[in-house]
């Protein structure tokens, strides 16, 4: 079946998210659409879920008409490119509304996203915590939030190219102010493939997200204890969510030697 990732906390007190992935749930085939335009340009993969009893993946959907309309009368159309995916160099405005319409089949599919400023980090620092009795190895990243707008953020740490950790977080608790995520790695003395080596690259991309984009990702979290499917981010009854967003990436090697311990 169709995969996607989710989130979930891996320890009650902190904000902290790990990856995995889970099954969409749906006893028919559905339409996903996966979309994104930001700053370089447009990304949209469209394919479909298989039927419960069917174990296979899902499938590429290389026959679909996509349009990305700005609010200011724009148009573009999204060529296909291969295996599922429509791009395009049609880069994203700050403040400006965008509509993703999606055709294939019959069926028409369209979801907006209003793109946000480009966020800023502060700084990115690995540490050792000691929760209870135990000591943990976090990701403490540290934005500056945008200033006079509320704001919701999508962040993602990739390890040697793979996705690792992410979350969302907005900006309600600290506005206009430094903004603190941290992410839950693992415990010391834990012996996995989660366990950061040294050498490995990370990879963080921050995107300011609009609150709709953060609506759908916040919803990931819960499907764990409630067994559905994310909150509906377009008309039309597909799945998926599309996303105009602005973003920064920031790249580290990791070295224990580098790593700092938290007394507090």
């Amino acid at each position: 079946m169709r995969r996607l990732l989710y989130i979930i906390g891996i320890l009650g007190l902190m904000s902290c998210t790990k990856e995995i992935s889970i099954d969409y749930h749906s006893h028919d085939t559905r339409y996903v659409v996966e979309g994104t335009i930001n700053n370089d340009g447009t990304e949209i993969r469209v394919s479909t879920t298989n039927a419960m009893e069917d174990n296979t993946t899902g499938s590429d959907v290389n026959n679909a008409t996509v349009t990305l309309t700005a609010d200011d009368g724009t148009t573009a159309t999204i060529p296909f490119v291969r295996n599922g995916y429509y791009r395009s160099k049609f880069a994203g405005i700050a403040g400006t509304v965008y509509k993703l319409d999606v055709e294939v089949d019959g069926q028409h599919f369209t979801s907006t996203s209003t793109m946000q400023r480009t966020p800023k980090m502060n700084e990115f620092k690995l540490v050792w915590k000691k929760m209870l009795t135990e000591r943990y190895l976090f990701g403490d990243l540290r934005l500056q939030d945008i200033p006079n707008e509320s704001n919701w953020y999508f962040m993602h740490i990739y390890r040697n190219g793979l996705g690792y950790r992410w979350a969302v977080m907005k900006d309600d608790k600290n506005p206009n102010k430094e903004l603190q995520q941290l992410f839950t790695f693992f415990r010391d003395g834990q012996h996995d493939n989660d366990v950061l080596q040294d050498g490995d690259e990370l990879h963080i991309v921050i995107r300011a997200i609009d609150q709709r984009a953060y609506d759908y990702l916040y919803s990931m979290q819960q499907m764990s204890s409630t067994a559905t499917n994310p909150i509906d981010n377009f008309t039309g009854g597909c799945l998926g969510y599309f996303s105009a967003n602005s973003e920064i990436e920031y790249y580290q090697d990791f070295y224990y030697r580098d790593v700092t311990e938290d007394d507090e």
